[in-house]
């Protein structure tokens, strides 16, 4: 299984990164809390099958930025 990684940067207070488990039963597993500029550089692995992003922020892939948005 290849373990990639993506960066996350958070462009407003208060963005919250969110870690999904792997498995018939999906949990969340870990959660941090990003302020404007934060960056943070996360990995899937055997544990962590997702992430879930809650505010505005640009996430660094493999496959190109994608932009999150702030809730309306």
């Amino acid at each position: 299984m290849s373990q990639d990684y993506i960066v996350i940067q958070a462009e407003e207070d208060g963005v919250h990164v969110i870690g999904l488990t792997r498995g018939t039963d999906t949990k969340f597993h870990h959660s941090e809390k990003l302020d404007a500029g934060e960056v943070m550089i996360a990995q899937f692995t055997e544990h962590t099958s997702a992430v879930k992003i809650r505010g505005k922020a640009q996430i660094h892939t493999a496959h190109g930025v994608i932009n999150s948005e702030t809730k309306k």
